[in-house]
């Protein structure tokens, strides 16, 4: 692979920033909005929300002067438990939402009770209805709250919830990924008071009312690692526009463990691979350890090591899934719990596969871009979710890959 590639806006940051219009009256306009499934359906539930909506290109206009609706429905929830984000700036808006209960996903459970727990502690009425949340609160007012765990969805709802509170709020143990940063600097620039984003104390002083913004989405962190691997599974050469090196110190400390050149050149990041690929250990944590949206992609890489390479899945607890699909092209992984060894073989073959979620679509994808003969990959649809025309970009890259219709 050869070439440069431009990264698009983050899913895990536009997706709270859309919501975050709920907030203000006003006309909003965020740019660099990636073209997702997701990003749709987030259209959809603002638009039901009340919220005038309209696209042109990556820039999302959007006017919530007349919010008229409190309600989450099932049959969009269900598709994208990202959803679960209206709670908070509704509640805070409003006074009253009626979200639907997300469930859990393919990757793992991601309850929503820590959520719940902070905005009781804000000093909402919480109720549970035929699986929806209803949450109702006259004025929320601030409070001090401690996470179990770093919980990105639950630091992202109750900052936005917090922010029309009254007094001060304090999230502690909070998660520290570069999104929450992105969430927090468009509040502020709508005229919320926020410090701390980024480490695990986060404070809130509330405000009595916020204004709209115009604000650019930062670029997608994981569709860069992913251009990452596939050049480094390729022995390619590319330059990526638009990666963050700061925002993936722990990949990018593992992908040159592992043997791959990465440099900073001008407004580009530079990845090589001209040497054989080091089998090394990779252990998923929160931000700013090691991301489990990079773990299977990095397991793909794996597969042509020089040894043996263990990694370790701490943050979902069903995101092996991929494994199997990689056994099928000639992958040699045994599972343990949640430890997966992974022992290098000398090629991969194409096969048919099938994708079980989003990150496990780019990790079959990086796999068959060095196995030998066609690989079919099916369900691809999860790929649509989060990865922005992933295909095109790849064969800009000398990648040969194109997309079958239906």
């Amino acid at each position: 692979m050869q070439g440069t590639v431009q990264v698009s806006g983050a899913k895990n940051a536009a997706l709270p920033l859309l919501f975050a219009t709920l907030l203000a009256p006003g006309t909003h306009r965020l740019s660099n909005v990636p073209a997702l499934r997701d990003i749709d359906t987030a259209g959809k539930l603002l638009t039901i929300l009340g919220g005038r909506v309209e696209r042109d290109g990556d820039i999302f206009t959007i006017n919530s002067d007349d919010i008229r609706s409190d309600e989450a429905p099932y049959d969009l929830v269900r598709t994208m438990r990202a959803s679960v984000l209206v709670l908070g700036p509704l509640l805070a808006r409003v006074g009253h939402a009626r979200v639907s209960l997300p469930g859990g996903c393919a990757i793992g459970a991601r309850p929503i009770d820590l959520h719940l727990k902070g905005l009781e502690a804000l000093g909402a009425v919480i109720t549970l209805d035929h699986g929806y949340v209803e949450a109702r609160a006259d004025r929320l007012r601030g409070a001090r709250i401690c996470f179990d765990f770093p919980t990105v969805g639950g630091t992202e709802n109750l900052m936005m919830a917090a922010v029309l509170a009254e007094g001060t709020t304090v999230l502690e143990n909070a998660a520290r990924e570069p999104e929450i940063v992105d969430l927090a600097n468009a509040l502020v620039s709508m005229g919320a008071k926020i410090s701390g984003a980024g480490t695990a104390n986060v404070t809130i002083e509330g405000v009595s009312s916020l204004h709209s913004m115009q604000y650019r989405v930062m670029p997608d962190r994981i569709e860069a690692g992913t251009y990452m691997v596939a050049a480094a599974m390729t022995g390619g050469d590319i330059r990526i526009i638009d990666a963050r090196l700061a925002h993936m110190e722990a990949f990018v400390g593992k992908l040159r463990e592992a043997g791959v050149e990465v440099t900073e050149e001008g407004e580009t990041v530079r990845v090589r691979r001209v040497g054989p690929i080091r089998s090394i250990n990779i252990k998923t944590q929160p931000h700013p350890g090691f991301p489990t949206d990079m773990q299977a992609q990095f397991m793909a890489l794996m597969t042509r090591g020089d040894g043996t390479s263990v990694i370790s899945e701490t943050v979902f607890e069903n995101r092996f899934m991929h494994v199997c699909e990689l056994q099928r092209l000639g992958a040699d992984i045994v599972i343990n719990g949640h430890v997966a060894t992974v022992k290098s073989v000398a090629g991969l073959c194409g096969a048919p596969v099938m994708a079980t979620d989003l990150r496990a679509s780019a990790s079959l994808i990086i796999a068959a871009l060095a196995a030998e003969n066609t690989t079919e990959i099916s369900r691809i649809y999860h790929l649509d979710r989060g990865y922005e025309k992933l295909e095109e970009k790849l064969k800009s890259l000398g990648a040969m890959i194109d997309r079958q219709p239906d």
